[in-house]
């Protein structure tokens, strides 16, 4: 069975983060993606650290079954190019701050004349509209204004900031995925592509949902340690183990807290679980009583009780975790050109059972398929060469 993105050909113009994974998620299941660069320059994620023989490691994260082609898009040739391309593809991407797509002569307007079914998505830190639209950012900006960040604290202390990127990857690349793929369905319906606009703030705030139904339920603002899922609770809550490792407690339903309060030894706190008037006792004894055991020794503690409970792991406890491994969410490529040897990367979370997510192409080297591309569109070698010298392509 044919991959179900097979023929679906993207043009890529985005960079570092959350672009290149909403592209590299497409292509996963088949799409042709075209990481389109600039001659000097480019993505900033292939100069990042770690590095992998002079590459960075997070370039190589987010970038596999794709090409590279490069156009240096403030020269009118090279627009030209673009120009063709756009005639064929069935999508772009691009990740510039709202306006400068439309200076260099690429934005939605202007190309989908050329291709009326194109989709056209745009990620941007705070939207194509608004009063923010030109504020510079980064996923720390949009989960600040999102009112995310101002929650991660305990009360009273300053906000810790997340480790992973929400506003970028939950707020930014899989949201544009989402739109992009129902964009492509109404096309295919209608003949006519659209405009995606993927804002990662707009994305931040639709994640709050849990929060936000306080606040509109109340008038009331949400305070860190205010809320069942805020660690107001004993029930849901992170504990520190005797040597100084951390264990968390998700036991929101009564059956499954009384679970963990039975094997504690203290099955009264069962019927305190929502009563605020114990919380402080109930976290003061947990506390106590969970550092009495090591993490380990709570493991095996735990390992047969029915209460949600995990250990808080390192990022190296993580990827070595046989569940990790079984659900092949680290993978390896091959550099067939053997200058970055064997790499260990994140698999596609996206499991389907008839067409799974490929590994086909290793990360490209910037310009990689330049020659390859321009000769499918009609230029010659020496064409390509002369554009190549004139730093065109």
């Amino acid at each position: 069975m044919e991959l179900p993105l097979k023929g679906i050909r993207i043009l890529d113009l985005s960079t570092m983060y959350p672009g290149p994974l909403c592209t590299m998620m497409l292509a996963d299941f088949g799409a042709e993606v075209i990481r389109v660069e600039p001659p000097k320059g480019g993505d900033l994620w292939r100069l990042s650290q770690p590095r992998v023989n002079g590459l960075g490691m997070p370039y190589l994260q987010v970038n596999r079954n794709k090409k590279s082609l490069c156009l240096n898009l403030k020269e009118p040739e090279a627009r030209e190019i673009f120009y063709k391309l756009v005639r064929d593809a069935d999508v772009v991407v691009e990740q510039y701050r709202p306006g400068v797509a439309a200076r260099l002569g690429i934005d939605y307007d202007t190309v989908s004349r050329l291709n009326p079914r194109l989709v056209y998505c745009s990620i941007s830190g705070f939207g194509q509209d608004g009063p923010y639209r030109l504020r510079s950012g980064h996923d720390l900006n949009y989960i600040s204004c999102a009112g995310i960040l101002g929650l991660t604290a305990w009360k009273g202390c300053k906000p810790a900031i997340p480790s992973v990127q929400i506003g970028d990857v939950g707020g930014g690349a899989l949201y544009a995925m989402s739109g992009i793929l129902i964009a492509l369905m109404g096309a295919k319906a209608t003949g006519r592509g659209q405009y995606v606009d993927t804002a990662m703030f707009d994305g931040a705030i639709s994640l709050m949902g849990w929060n936000a139904s306080g606040y509109f339920a109340t008038g009331e603002d949400v305070e860190p340690e205010s809320g069942i899922l805020l660690g107001q609770l004993a029930c849901y809550n992170v504990y520190e183990t005797r040597d100084g490792r951390y264990m968390s407690i998700g036991g929101v339903e009564a059956h499954l807290w009384a679970n963990f309060c039975n094997v504690i030894g203290r099955p009264e706190y069962a019927e305190w679980q929502r009563d605020l008037s114990r919380q402080d006792e109930m976290k003061a004894e947990i506390s106590r009583i969970f550092k009495e055991k090591t993490l380990a020794e709570w493991k095996e503690f735990l390992a047969d009780v029915d209460c949600c409970w995990s250990p808080v792991a390192t990022v190296g406890e993580a990827l070595e975790d046989p569940q990790t491994r079984a659900r092949g969410m680290v993978i390896e490529m091959t550099d067939p050109r053997g200058e970055y040897g064997t790499v260990k990367m994140l698999g596609n979370p996206i499991k389907l059972s008839e067409t799974p997510a490929r590994r086909e192409l290793f990360p490209p080297r910037k310009g990689e398929h330049t020659d390859e591309l321009l000769g499918g569109i009609g230029y010659t070698q020496e064409q390509i060469a002369d554009l190549r010298a004139r730093g065109v392509v």
